[in-house]
């Protein structure tokens, strides 16, 4: 969002255009509101911010719910924001350690913030990109006097007068628009700031869920997320924020539901074991927890390949961390071998799933002949170990 473009949405009229444009999820709606508007006499800049935000509040419903009806975004602020419901999460960390003032250092168009704030807690939010802190002081303008925004550098901020802090980095470069990551060396502020201050004071710090687990300070409690099937942050937590002996904790939250696996360090792997009845697919959360072997221990299972995260048992059990499959045929990975299967149990939709084994499931599933009226997964896959391994289809039902 370019500054003449702020300007013209933060006024009375821009605000209320935004409000009555109603949402627009498509190009041809997009384009279709900017003909009408400037057909109107309206200025270019205030098109532009207004249809921008119309878009951006019918994309950030998937984030924010029904408030995104009343915020302002840019399109790199939307994507780097914490989802609500994590972010309420976060804040009840804080709440339930007994922290009342919280310093949000890189807050963004203030997904986390608005977490805080209405749990009741106290906020000081920074940001270092000028237009993005206006966004965020409009958004948390509800709160009052419960919440400071500032513009200015997270480094610069004095910390004397809260007792918390919550560190969102900016992994990306600058910009409201299209951006590229960067080396943790070049984030702002740095890796190295960061663990610094997480030492010295309670704090939560939102990470990338692929972030290096060497970089992983010892102290801290390493928590990676997964909300309906993808995993979207770690979280370090460090001082008061850190739970007991916890080490290692994957948070997996699918239609609203919460449930959560925790363990001192990480867990040692289950043997691998032959196919049976049941495969397991855990979620992403718990992989990079490595808190697989805790997770087949409960399911009764093993490791289905050597190095693959798919575990395999015979007991019909499932966990709110895995999905689980029933095995209907396993046959070797050779398309006609597939063809012949499909056809003879009438697979007409068919999801493709892969791991250990070098296919492109959209260029492989245009090999595949689908006819009929029955559905099925695929699994394409390494099974066992060594010089047994060998690549599997595995033609299954979810459970």
């Amino acid at each position: 969002m370019e500054q003449a473009e702020l300007t013209a949405l933060l006024t009375a009229q821009g605000l209320r255009m935004v409000d009555e444009i109603g949402p627009l999820a498509t190009t041809g709606e997009v384009a279709a509101a900017v003909s009408r508007l400037r057909g109107a006499g309206h200025s270019p800049d205030l098109v532009a911010a207004v249809v921008g935000q119309a878009h951006l509040r019918t994309r950030a419903a998937a984030k924010f719910g029904p408030f995104a009806d009343r915020m302002l975004f840019t399109r790199a602020g939307l994507e780097q924001a914490t989802r609500l419901e994590i972010a309420a999460r976060h804040a009840a960390r804080f709440r339930d350690a007994g922290l009342t003032r919280v310093a949000d250092l890189g807050c963004g168009i203030g997904g986390d913030a608005l977490g805080f704030a209405g749990i009741g807690l106290d906020v000081v939010a920074v940001d270092a990109d000028e237009t993005t802190a206006a966004l965020a002081a409009y958004n948390l303008a509800p709160f009052g006097d419960a919440v400071t925004v500032r513009h200015g550098m997270a480094e610069d901020v004095d910390l004397s007068d809260v007792d918390a802090v919550w560190l969102d980095p900016a992994r990306r470069t600058a910009g409201h628009s299209e951006t590229s990551r960067t080396r943790p060396e070049d984030w702002s502020p740095s890796l190295d700031w960061v663990f610094d201050l997480a030492a010295r004071m309670p704090a939560g710090v939102k990470l990338g869920p692929g972030l290096d687990r060497a970089l992983i300070p010892d102290d801290v409690e390493a928590q990676w997320i997964s909300v309906d099937g993808s995993t979207i942050e770690l979280v370090l937590w460090s001082g008061a924020l850190r739970r007991g002996d916890v080490r290692r904790s994957a948070l997996v939250v699918r239609a609203g539901a919460a449930h959560e696996i925790t363990a001192a360090s990480d867990a040692d792997d289950e043997p691998v074991r032959d196919l049976g009845a049941f495969v397991h697919e855990p979620e992403g959360a718990v992989i990079r927890a490595r808190l697989i072997g805790d997770v087949a221990r409960e399911l009764q299972a093993g490791m289905l390949g050597e190095g693959i995260a798919y575990l395999t048992s015979d007991a019909a059990l499932t966990s709110p961390f895995v999905q689980s499959f029933r095995v209907r045929e396993a046959m070797p990975l050779k398309v006609p071998t597939i063809n012949a299967a499909l056809r003879w149990n009438g697979i007409g939709t068919l999801e493709i799933k892969k791991r250990g084994v070098d296919v492109d499931p959209a260029r492989f599933r245009r090999k595949l002949t689908l006819k009929g009226d029955a559905s099925a997964t695929l699994i394409l896959t390494r099974v066992g170990e060594g010089k047994a391994a060998q690549r599997l289809a595995l033609l299954v039902d979810r459970v």
